[in-house]
C-alpha cells in the first residue's frame, strides 16, 4: 500500500526589495550573495538613500552615488562568511574589502566594507559616517557617538547651531526607525544561504 502525500502550498512570493545599482547587482550575482544577504544591502542602501538626500537638504556637501554603494555593499564580506548573517562577527569586514579590490572596485569605494563598522577613526569621511548611521537606523538603532559625528558635520556645513542640526537629524532618524519592524520582516523572509551552498 503507497500512501501519497499531500502537496504543499507554494510558497509565498518573497517580498521585493528597493532596487540595487546594477553594477552592483551583478558584483553580488558573481560572488554568489546569499538573499538574505542581498536583502540587507538593499535595504540599508535604501536607507542611506534617504540618509544622504537629507544631508544634501541641509547643505551638506557629500558624494551620493558613493554613499549608496557603500551602503549597498558594506557587508559584500559576508559572502565570503555567511555565518556573519545570523551570529556576531567581523571577519566580514577586511574580507570583504579584500573582494571588491579582487573585483576592480577602487579603494575608495572598497573600504566601505572595511570602515562601516569604525566610524571613528581617523579621517573619517562624511559618506563613511553616513554609511555607517544607515547601518544602524536601518534597524532602529540608535549609537549616539555616531550621530554626534554626523550632527557636528550638520552643523559646520551649514553654519546652523548644533541643537537645531541634531533635532533635524532626530526627527529624520525618528521617522526611519519607525519602519524598522518591516524592513527587519523583509530582510528575514529571504534565506540565509543560496540552493548552491
Amino acid at each position: 500500500m503507497t500512501t501519497t502525500r499531500p502537496s504543499l502550498p507554494p510558497l509565498p512570493p518573497l517580498p521585493s526589495l528597493p532596487p540595487l545599482p546594477s553594477d552592483v547587482a551583478e558584483l553580488l550575482r558573481a560572488v554568489d550573495a546569499p538573499p538574505r544577504l542581498v536583502a540587507h544591502l538593499a535595504l540599508v542602501a535604501e536607507v542611506a538613500e534617504r540618509i544622504a538626500e537629507f544631508c544634501v537638504g541641509q547643505g551638506l556637501d557629500l558624494d551620493r552615488a558613493a554613499v549608496r554603494f557603500g551602503a549597498a555593499t558594506h557587508d559584500i564580506g559576508k559572502a565570503v562568511h555567511p555565518e556573519e548573517l545570523s551570529a556576531p562577527g567581523s571577519a566580514h569586514e577586511p574580507a570583504g574589502y579584500a573582494l571588491l579590490l579582487a573585483h576592480g572596485v577602487p579603494e575608495p569605494l572598497a573600504r566601505f566594507a572595511r570602515s562601516h563598522a569604525t566610524w571613528c577613526e581617523p579621517g573619517t569621511t562624511t559618506e563613511e559616517l553616513l554609511v555607517s548611521l544607515a547601518d544602524k537606523a536601518w534597524k532602529n538603532q540608535r549609537v549616539q557617538d555616531l550621530e554626534d559625528r554626523v550632527v557636528d558635520r550638520l552643523a559646520a556645513a551649514t553654519g546652523r547651531e548644533r541643537w537645531e542640526a541634531f533635532l533635524a537629524l532626530d526627527d529624520l532618524l525618528t521617522r526611519i526607525g519607525e519602519d524598522a519592524p518591516r524592513r527587519l520582516a523583509r530582510q528575514a523572509a529571504h534565506p540565509v544561504r543560496t540552493g548552491r551552498n
